[in-house]
């Protein structure tokens, strides 16, 4: 979409998560642009999904700096950046890095947790045949039978479950500690913090006290939502979503 001018509304930049494409955003930008077609949104696939090309290394500064190359192709400036999953740990260190206008997380806690130590455990048999036992144990806990029937089939469709894209982008799990991880991630928060750049998080579940209070050290002023159901905020309530995204 062509810039308007004198249209001083800030550009969506959407990131999806691992395995799956910028097609998982089709209901949101559907719902955009009922309520607000001006807006320049742009939907990209991450490195190794959908239309781009794979890549040897998923380290999260080196995909930030494709989907950086990808923004810059389009001609946008300063855009808010809205990442799903781990989508959103991209778009958290992509604001540490370029200039943004704001980051909208879609229900990815930045700690690994519980959840990185389940990924290290299960490191052998993601080396090794059985690896899509892994995923398709991860997928069966992420709510996907709550959405409505065409959501279900965008999961079921746009997505291509590989080894080197579990493993690539589940790299910085594997080979660093959550300490490591914890402090990188806070550096990354607080950077955003001192430019005073929005950040809302958007939680199918209320958050852990102890996380909570981790985020909010690191970032102050962080808005969290609360809006109960699927792991997938965008698919099960794409109106909501595309309201925040308008408003926010």
């Amino acid at each position: 979409m062509p810039m308007n001018e004198g249209d001083d509304r800030l550009p969506l930049v959407l990131l999806h998560g691992l395995t799956f494409d910028r097609r998982q955003w089709d209901p949101v930008r559907r719902e955009l642009a009922e309520i607000d077609p001006v807006r320049q949104v742009l939907a990209v696939d991450l490195p190794g999904h959908g239309d781009s090309p794979r890549r040897h290394s998923y380290r999260m500064a080196e995909v930030a700096e494709v989907v950086h190359d990808q923004v810059t192709a389009a001609g946008l400036a300063d855009p808010v950046v809205v990442g799903h999953s781990v989508g959103a740990v991209v778009a958290t260190t992509y604001a540490a890095r370029y200039p943004v206008r704001g980051v909208v997380n879609l229900d990815q806690i930045l700690l690994p947790g519980p959840f990185g130590a389940a990924v290290r455990q299960a490191e052998p048999t993601l080396r090794g045949p059985q690896w899509r036992q892994v995923w398709d144990r991860m997928l069966a806990g992420m709510g996907i039978e709550s959405l409505p029937a065409d959501a279900r089939e965008i999961v079921a469709r746009a997505t291509d479950p590989r080894p080197d894209l579990l493993l690539g982008y589940w790299d910085e799990i594997l080979h660093g500690s959550d300490e490591e991880i914890a402090a990188e991630r806070g550096r990354a928060l607080r950077s955003i913090g001192e430019r005073a750049i929005p950040y809302r998080w958007v939680t199918s579940a209320e958050p852990p006290a102890r996380y909570r209070a981790w985020l909010t050290d690191a970032l102050p002023d962080v808005t969290v939502t609360v809006l109960p159901g699927s792991h997938f905020p965008h698919l099960a309530q794409p109106a909501t979503i595309a309201r925040l995204l308008a408003t926010g």
